[in-house]
């Protein structure tokens, strides 16, 4: 477990570390980033390196041990539905979830053509959040494959947002976050894009989160949007999460 300043959650928790690279959004990734420094630190978990794909039987008892609901993101340095990762331990971690009812656990995943061949062997609790990662419009079947599952939220991160998704389908979409890409080589991100999605989740209802606009200094560019700030969030009962 560990605190984040990802701003649509409050802690990570990762059960496997290690990923490899799929898509155009993977090219900077920030676990990537972040596991060379931790294991440049000595820390144990990450000792492998990135491309390195490990899963943490240690981690499961965490959420166990937290007192307070909380809301959490599950593999924050690697992916959950990667070809590395057994279904017998996806499995595992999915009955953590389940039996910890009083916690909101937000999935994301690049891989949902694999999410899609074995989601009708999860247990699928009111709590699981399921979320794509889509970065432009190459990528866009994730969003179909993610329909598919029997999660009680569904939400994409369309993020680092590379390219225009002007004609999104959102049916069955609760959620919508959408951020640019950070860091010295950062990919820029068109206003017209992001004002085009918020514009698309307003006439369907759907919940946006505006995240960042990312670039080389991403506490300097911000996170307005249209002069305000966009935190909306699903509309199910997060009272009792927060």
């Amino acid at each position: 477990m560990a605190q984040t300043s990802i701003e649509w959650t409050e802690l990570t928790w990762n059960p496997v570390t290690g990923c490899t690279k799929i898509s155009a959004g993977c090219k900077f990734c920030y676990a990537e980033v972040m596991t060379k420094r931790l294991k440049a630190m000595g820390v144990e978990k990450y000792k492998d390196g990135f491309k390195k794909v490990r899963i943490h039987e240690e981690t499961l008892s965490i959420p166990y041990t937290w007192k307070k609901a909380k809301v959490v993101f599950v593999n924050s340095m690697s992916d959950l539905f990667h070809k590395d990762v057994p279904l017998d331990f996806i499995q595992r971690v999915f009955k953590v979830m389940n039996e910890n009812p009083q916690h909101v656990f937000q999935v994301l995943t690049k891989r949902a053509d694999r999410l899609a061949k074995i989601h009708d062997k999860l247990t699928w609790s009111h709590n699981i959040w399921m979320g794509v990662s889509v970065e432009d419009e190459r990528v866009i079947d994730r969003i179909d494959f993610l329909r598919t599952t029997r999660a009680r939220v569904k939400f994409l991160s369309l993020e680092p947002l590379i390219g225009p998704l002007p004609k999104l389908n959102l049916q069955g979409i609760d959620w919508v976050i959408v951020g640019g890409e950070s860091g010295h080589k950062a990919r820029p991100m068109d206003p017209d894009w992001v004002l085009d999605i918020q514009e698309q989740c307003e006439k369907s209802k759907v919940a946006f989160f505006f995240k960042q606009w990312g670039g080389k200094n991403k506490k300097k560019a911000g996170r307005e949007l249209n002069g305000q700030t966009y935190d909306e969030m699903p509309e199910v009962e997060l009272e009792r999460f927060i």
